[in-house]
C-alpha cells in the first residue's frame, strides 16, 4: 500500500491542490492526513487561503483518508468534511510496524502516547520535516504543506512498506528517506 502522509495545511487551496496532484503522480492508495486542516482567524497569513476549498478538495478522497485533529481544528470545522477529523489519534498497521498516527500537540516525543508497542510515532504539529531513532520508536514528522518553519520547504511523506520519502512539494524533489 503507498501513503501519501501531509500535515498541517491551514486552509491553502493552492498547496492542497498541489499535494492532491503528487498523491495522483505518485499512484498512492491512501492518505493520512495529521491536522491543521484550516486556519481560523490567520487567512491572510497563508498562501491561497480557502478553507471551503481546501474541504471540497478533499472531500472528492473522503474515501481514502486517514485523518485526525489538530490543535487549529475546531469542532464546527467537521461539517465542512465528509471524513472524520475528530480523532486524537489512529493506528496504521503497515509494513509490519505499528504507526500512531497524530497531530503532535498532545502525544509526541516529550509526552509518548499511552500505548504499547507502537513502532512509528507520526506527528505534524511542528511543520519541522524530522525523523529520530529513539530507543524504543521512531519519530517522523511530514513537515508542512503549507506554512514550513525552520529552513524547511513545504513538504510531504510518502510511505510504501517500510520505506519512506519525504518530498518537497514545489518539485517533488525527495530530499531525505528511510528504511523503517
Amino acid at each position: 500500500m503507498r501513503y501519501l502522509i501531509a500535515s498541517d495545511i491551514h486552509g491553502s487551496d493552492e498547496c492542497c491542490r498541489k499535494m492532491l496532484e503528487w498523491y495522483e503522480e505518485y499512484g498512492c492508495e491512501r492518505m493520512i492526513l495529521l491536522g491543521d486542516f484550516l486556519y481560523h482567524g490567520h487567512g491572510g497569513a497563508v498562501p491561497g487561503y480557502d478553507s471551503k476549498a481546501v474541504a471540497e478538495m478533499l472531500n472528492r478522497y473522503a474515501s481514502v483518508i486517514y485523518a485526525v485533529n489538530g490543535n487549529c481544528d475546531q469542532d464546527d470545522d467537521q461539517m465542512l468534511f465528509d471524513f472524520s477529523i475528530q480523532a486524537d489519534y489512529i493506528l496504521i498497521p503497515e509494513g509490519g510496524k505499528t504507526y500512531f498516527c497524530t497531530h503532535g500537540h498532545y502525544y509526541n516525543c516529550g509526552h509518548l502516547p499511552p500505548v504499547m508497542g507502537i513502532d512509528v510515532l507520526l506527528t505534524g504539529h511542528t511543520h519541522v520535516p524530522a525523523c529520530e531513532n529513539h530507543i524504543d520508536y521512531i519519530y517522523c514528522n511530514p513537515g508542512s504543506v503549507s506554512l514550513p518553519r525552520g529552513m524547511s520547504k513545504k513538504s510531504f511523506m510518502i510511505l510504501e512498506g517500510n520505506h519512506l520519502e519525504w518530498h518537497a512539494l514545489s518539485d517533488g524533489h525527495i530530499f531525505m528517506q528511510t528504511d523503517l
